[in-house]
């Protein structure tokens, strides 16, 4: 792919502008980590309030858990801005990020997910639960000790709002999921990563962040809740991969775990959304996001087909 081409969303009224060409254009812009002194880390073992865990798995390196978060942005007790958070501990070791762990001990974390949005589905009004990561300082990063998050809210964004109804509406005329359609059109595709009996997982079409990454169930299931042993698994797996090869870029990311508790016609999935560029005038102006790094290139990196860039 040589020249520049727009491309829109599966689903959704948005736009990005596929620039191959950018990609070599000079920048003098580098990645910058926020460091905390180890001794000063609220995650570590020794500094954690034992009142504040609200759960804790075993795990092959050690307990994950799942701490109250004590700047939260939602309360139970707040009408105004009514919900939960509650932060993940994913290692007791401070000096590993999430990439440095094994598959057992990310599968272990997918079961935390689960067990924790279990848990805060049975909230009253809770509508909305959101599992995330913020890795690295453009990615919103505070704290270095390898930690997610769970946001649960009252509200449904307007974005999810949005993906909900037109997939709807999509299911209504085409008697099936957008999404499981989706699948089995990527996985054929060379924007495929990876795929297996129980997930798949591929560039989007219309990625709007280099090297993005979606993983998706195989089954038809609305929430992380409803994992098999062998989806917990595999997931796990296919993750690793993906934060290995960004650790190699040294890119900052995100990744969502996006749940509705009262549509059980979601299908559920991971966005991985590395932060390498930040957005500038013509997507803050336009609307229009500008991305130097194709999809199809970035599932060859990603699968280790092409050499780092």
């Amino acid at each position: 792919m040589l020249k520049s081409e727009i491309r829109k969303d599966y689903l959704l009224n948005k736009y990005v502008i596929i620039t191959p060409g950018r990609a070599a254009r000079p920048r003098d812009v580098q990645e910058q980590t926020i460091v905390s002194r180890v001794a000063d880390c609220p995650f570590c073992p020794e500094r954690i309030d034992q009142k504040n865990v609200v759960d804790q798995i075993d795990a092959p390196e050690g307990k994950i858990l799942s701490i109250k978060n004590i700047f939260p942005a939602v309360t139970l007790d707040n009408k105004k801005a009514y919900g939960a958070q509650e932060v993940i501990v994913e290692t007791p070791d401070h000096k590993k990020e999430l990439h440095d762990l094994s598959e057992k001990q990310i599968e272990a974390l997918l079961k935390m997910y689960a067990r924790r949005t279990e848990a805060l589905s049975k909230i009253k009004n809770i509508e909305y639960i959101l599992c995330f990561k913020n890795q690295g300082s453009k990615a919103g990063a505070s704290i270095v000790h390898a930690h997610s998050q769970v946001f649960a809210t009252a509200m449904i964004p307007p974005d999810i709002k949005e993906e909900l109804k037109v997939s709807y509406n999509y299911q209504l005329a085409k008697k099936s999921c957008a999404y499981c359609d989706i699948i089995k059109k990527e996985i054929k595709s060379p924007r495929v990563i990876y795929d297996d009996k129980f997930v798949a997982c591929f560039a989007p079409y219309a990625s709007q962040y280099h090297y993005e990454a979606w993983i998706f169930t195989k089954r038809h299931l609305d929430n992380i809740t409803k994992f098999n042993q062998d989806e917990f698994a595999s997931c796990a797996k296919i993750l690793k991969k993906i934060l290995l090869k960004l650790s190699q870029l040294n890119l900052s990311f995100n990744y969502f775990l996006h749940q509705v508790i009262s549509d059980s016609n979601q299908h559920f999935y991971i966005k991985i959304q590395p932060r390498d560029s930040v957005w500038a005038g013509v997507e803050l102006g336009s609307g229009l996001v500008i991305n130097s790094i194709a999809p199809e290139e970035a599932a060859k990196f990603i699968k280790g087909l092409v050499s780092n860039r």
